[in-house]
């Protein structure tokens, strides 16, 4: 029983599936907007949202765990300098999931993640 567990798996090893978030959390705050599945951007979008916090808070430790989970520090120089004084009154919810058509190939649910403005 899966009662109280958070979290997909996405069909992937554990390591796999980190650094699929890694990547696509990298992607989004790089491009402000990006499509995926919708499974994916659903959890790619709280994991999004706890960077911007963590630049929000901008001390030198929440620096170093941003530069911990995302790939580029030019990505995380853009969440402390970017981000986080455009999200600076905002409490929470810095990203959208807009749900988009099933893919062709296989119909998989796809959906828009993209950084509120």
């Amino acid at each position: 029983m899966r009662h109280k567990l958070s979290g997909r798996k996405l069909g992937r090893p554990a390591a796999h599936r980190w650094s699929l978030y890694r990547n696509l959390v990298t992607d989004l705050l790089n491009h402000e907007k990006i499509t995926t599945t919708l499974p994916k951007a659903k959890e790619a979008r709280s994991l999004a949202d706890k960077m911007v916090t963590l630049g929000k808070e901008g001390s030198l430790a929440s620096r170093r765990r941003a530069l911990a989970f995302i790939f580029d520090e030019k990505i995380v120089d853009k969440v402390f300098t970017v981000y986080a004084p455009r999200y600076k009154s905002r409490p929470g919810g810095y990203t959208r999931v807009l749900k988009l058509g099933p893919r062709e190939g296989d119909k998989a649910p796809m959906a828009l993640i993209e950084m509120v403005e």
